[in-house]
């Protein structure tokens, strides 16, 4: 049975689902970041799911970074597979700017996680569900 990694869950708060992936936004205020996470049990690696659902994830993820690119205006869109401190299979999508604290390096690691005041959190992932959920996310209860 899928179940969400407990680091994922403790530093992200669930937006919805899409017919593949849970959506999570980054509780890291310094950039806009998502996380599409395929809801299949025992993933690592994209490989490792099924043609279709190599599909599904790929539709989901270019759906998610062009709405987060019309959102933020981005410069950039970071999308990444990294999963070395969180094997469980996540894909990452974080706007980038050229005035971001990492810019124009990885945000991993560059500085410290800022945390969002409570209104700007619900207010970036209200913009994000609203634009999302005409092309197929769900909320998640």
């Amino acid at each position: 049975m899928f179940q969400l990694d407990p680091r994922l869950e403790s530093s992200t708060l669930l937006l919805g689902a899409f017919p593949l992936s849970l959506l999570l936004l980054s509780k890291d205020a310094n950039y806009p970041w998502c996380i599409l996470v395929p809801a299949r049990e025992d993933m690592r690696e994209i490989y490792q799911l099924t043609e279709a659902d190599r599909r599904q994830l790929l539709e989901e993820s270019c759906v998610l970074a062009e709405t987060l690119d019309n959102l933020f205006s981005a410069e950039k869109i970071n999308v990444a597979t990294i999963g070395n401190m969180v094997p469980q299979l996540h894909m990452h999508h974080v706007v980038r700017f050229e005035r971001d604290a990492a810019w124009p390096g990885p945000v991993w690691g560059a500085v410290a996680a800022a945390t969002y005041p409570p209104q700007l959190l619900m207010k970036t992932a209200e913009r994000i569900v609203t634009a999302l959920a005409p092309l197929g996310l769900r909320a998640e209860s």
